[in-house]
C-alpha cells in the first residue's frame, strides 16, 4: 500500500502583508473589529511571531494580547487571550470566536470599564497575502522525509504545521498525514503530538529531527511496532 503513495513534496510560502485600514484605541474598538476582520487578518495577528526571529522569546506570541498588556495595561486579560488553545482549533472561525468570547466575557465583568491606549499606540490590523511554492525538496521514504526534515527552512515548517492545519482547514498538519497515508500511524501520531505554539520552529525542526533520529537507529528500523 505504502509503495502507492505520492512522495511528500515540501513546499514554502512568501508572504506580502499589507495594512486592512482598521485600527483599535481600546477593547470595544478592538472587539468590533476582530468581529468584522478577513479570517487571513485573525491567522496573522495570531501567528506572525512564530516566524519571526527573536533574541530572546517574547512574553506573547498573540498580537491581540500583546497589545492588551502593552498598550492598554491589562495583564488579566492579556493572559486570557494569550491562554487560547490554538492547537484545539482547526477553523480560523473559531478561533475568532474564541477570541470574542474572552473579550466580551472580560468586558462584562469589568462593567464596560473603558481605558484609551496611549497617541501612536493604537493596534493597527494587517492580513498577510500568502504566495506558496515548492522548494524542489520531495521525499520518497521515511528515512528520506527525515533526512531532509534537518535542512528545512522555517518557513517550510510554518508552512506545514500552521498553515495547512488552521488556515487550509486540514485535520492535522501535513507531515503526520502522509506518514498516515503511508501506513505509519504511530510515527504520524509522534508528529501530530509536537505542540508547534509551546516552541520556536528551530525547536520544532530538532524534535521532528530527533524522532527522526530514534526511527533510523537499529531498534526501530527493524521494528515497526516500536515506532
Amino acid at each position: 500500500m505504502a509503495d502507492t503513495i505520492d512522495p511528500f513534496v515540501f513546499h514554502t510560502e512568501r508572504r506580502l502583508v499589507v495594512l486592512t485600514g482598521r485600527k483599535a484605541c481600546n477593547l470595544e474598538n478592538l472587539l468590533c473589529n476582530i468581529k468584522q476582520v478577513s479570517g487571513s487578518c485573525i491567522f496573522y495577528h495570531m501567528h506572525y511571531l512564530y516566524l519571526s526571529h527573536h533574541f530572546e522569546k517574547p512574553r506573547f506570541y498573540n498580537d491581540f494580547a500583546n497589545w492588551v498588556s502593552h498598550a492598554l495595561q491589562d495583564e488579566r486579560l492579556a493572559e486570557k487571550l494569550a491562554a487560547i488553545d490554538l492547537l484545539t482549533f482547526t477553523h480560523i472561525r473559531d478561533v475568532r470566536e474564541a477570541i470574542i468570547g474572552t473579550i466580551q466575557k472580560h468586558i462584562e465583568a469589568t462593567r464596560g470599564y473603558k481605558r484609551e491606549c496611549p497617541e501612536g499606540e493604537q493596534f493597527y490590523f494587517c492580513e498577510a497575502k500568502s504566495f506558496i511554492m515548492p522548494t524542489g525538496q520531495v521525499a520518497h521514504s521515511l528515512p528520506e522525509f527525515f533526512s531532509t526534515v534537518e535542512h528545512l527552512t522555517n518557513s517550510c515548517l510554518h508552512f506545514h504545521f500552521f498553515e495547512a492545519r488552521l488556515r487550509l482547514e486540514r485535520p492535522t498538519n501535513d507531515f503526520s498525514q502522509w506518514m498516515r497515508n503511508m501506513g505509519q500511524k504511530r510515527m504520524a501520531e509522534r508528529i501530530d503530538h509536537l505542540n508547534p505554539y509551546a516552541m520556536t520552529l528551530d525547536e520544532l525542526k530538532h524534535e521532528i529531527a530527533r524522532l527522526g533520529r530514534k526511527y533510523r537507529s537499529k531498534p526501530y528500523a527493524h521494528s515497526a511496532a516500536r515506532l
